[in-house]
């Protein structure tokens, strides 16, 4: 019986889906294919887009921009950042043969909508208005196009046909108090809205967070797009909410939503739907299951979203794969491969003093339970006052490498503790390379991570300095990252080389 139980458990999915940092998931199906857009703010590369044969086993297919705008915070420049900002909720639909991924910005003051006939090679076309549409959706009928935004009171306006813009004197309130079906004090109002039109009725889901009570799942429904609409409290379990609907090929339906699960991140789950009234019920006696009987299993335990890099390229592949991304918008002139030799060159052109104020860190994400990073750093270019290595990346991060000091190459692990950063120095070390490793532990929330070193080429490790506890802040609004960086602080024109970067649990 063990035996059976244990194959029958292997077989289907198990939430998450993903164990990483996914947030504000907007799926679609065309065919028998299923997209996904998600959020990555501050990243460049933005706005990934997904695919999956099943609702479980995703794969980066490109992202909607390159670089999402101009400007100092974007780029890291004058003292300025877009930490927690950039772009945030997209709404990804088809229509009349056509992709459409829009988002908004806060920090730019701008509404985003890329398009495509072809999404999975991308070649996305790049359009935006002010003012920036908070957590918008983008509705399509009788060849109009809507967005529906808001927090608290949701609206809806008209889009001119060619996207640029919002028609005059199209804004309406569909929903002045969208919390309504909740009866407490409301922490946070009612906002992430999704619209669906199923079978004639229109299905308008929202989050709303009740003091004391946990993020819940708001669902509008009314015959008639303008309204008027009738609320429900949709879902009230674990804190899963954020998402909306989708169906697949068989006709079974499930709500993607996802989860603040820690350090790690805002993690996508799929719940069980099933149909009462014309009311889509959410979970199974209004829980979220975390075993998904008619779903497939998930075909590894790392995401496929993030790889190992031996950065060695054949002569038709990019640079870097998608599972890359620079925080904020690189400096292009800075960093090169060696296809040939296997490494990634960083360079800097200015001072910085703080890891957080530095171009050019290369990231991906952590996950869970467990994950960890390893990656060779190659010193023996760098200047004096020279720091680079192998890091955690949020607000309270952590990062070991080697700091140039008085001509010696010392290895250093900074944690931010306190609020405040703190120096763990280890012995200098003469020769020009040492391998990194960073261990992040999320198990239950655990959220420790764990740095090393090692001057065998990893056969064997030692343990620099204390663990970091890591925290989720608003402030960066992001999982933890995985994050190559280099930076001068006394004497620019430096550079430093990575090779061998492998990722495991």
């Amino acid at each position: 019986m063990i035996i059976i139980g244990f194959e029958a458990f292997a077989q289907r999915a198990i939430n998450p889906i993903v164990h990483a940092d996914v947030p504000d998931p907007s799926i679609i199906r065309v065919g028998d294919a299923y997209y996904m857009s998600s959020t990555t703010m501050h990243m460049s590369p933005g706005l990934p887009i997904m695919k999956s044969m099943d609702l479980v086993n995703w794969e980066l297919l490109n992202y909607a921009y390159e670089v999402l705008d101009c400007g100092d915070d974007l780029a890291l420049d004058n003292g300025k950042s877009m930490y927690g900002k950039g772009s945030w909720a997209s709404s990804l639909r088809y229509y009349n043969g056509t992709f459409y991924v829009s988002t908004f910005s806060g920090n730019t003051n701008k509404t985003y909508i890329y398009t495509t006939d072809d999404i999975e090679s991308g070649n996305w076309k790049a359009t935006s208005f002010s003012p920036s549409l908070h957590d918008h959706s983008l509705f399509f009928e009788d060849d109009k196009v809507y967005m529906i935004w808001g927090g608290g009171e949701i609206k809806i306006v008209e889009l001119n046909e060619d996207l640029s813009g919002i028609k005059g004197e199209t804004e309406q309130v569909l929903v002045a108090k969208a919390h309504a079906p909740i009866e407490k004090e409301i922490m946070l109002h009612a906002e992430g809205s999704q619209i669906f039109k199923i079978d004639g009725n229109y299905y308008l889901f929202n989050i709303a967070w009740p003091r004391g009570g946990m993020r819940t799942v708001l669902i509008h429904k009314a015959e008639n797009l303008f309204g008027p609409y009738e609320g429900r409290v949709a879902l009230e379990d674990k804190g899963v909410a954020q998402g909306g609907l989708i169906d697949t090929p068989d006709g079974d339906w499930y709500a993607y939503l996802f989860r603040d699960f820690g350090a790690v991140g805002r993690i996508p789950y799929m719940v069980p739907v099933t149909w009462e009234q014309d009311w889509p019920i959410l979970g199974v006696n209004g829980q979220v299951p975390m075993e998904l009987a008619q779903l497939p299993a998930q075909k590894t335990d790392i995401p496929s979203i993030v790889a190992s890099d031996n950065f060695k390229r054949a002569a038709n592949e990019p640079d870097l794969p998608l599972v890359w991304q620079w925080n904020h918008t690189p400096v292009d002139k800075l960093w090169s491969i060696d296809r040939e030799q296997g490494l990634i060159t960083f360079q800097t052109d200015r001072i910085d003093e703080s890891w957080l104020s530095a171009r050019n860190s290369l990231t991906q994400r952590t996950f869970g339970p467990t994950s960890a990073a390893e990656v060779t750093l190659h010193v023996d270019q760098l200047k004096e006052g020279d720091v680079s290595g192998l890091g955690l990346l949020q607000k309270h991060y952590g990062w070991i490498g080697i700091k140039i000091k008085d001509g010696q190459k010392v290895l250093q692990l900074e944690l931010i503790e306190d609020e405040q950063p703190v120096i763990y120095s280890g012995k200098t070390i003469t020769s020009d390379r040492v391998r990194l490793k960073a261990y992040g532990d999320f198990q239950d929330r655990k959220d420790l991570a764990s740095f090393f070193y090692s001057e065998d080429d990893g056969k064997t490790w030692t343990q620099l300095g204390p663990q970091l506890k890591m925290s989720y802040t608003l402030p960066h609004f992001m999982g933890y990252r995985f994050a190559l960086f280099y930076y001068a602080t006394s004497d620019p024109g430096g550079q430093v080389d990575f090779s061998d970067f492998n990722i495991s649990q």
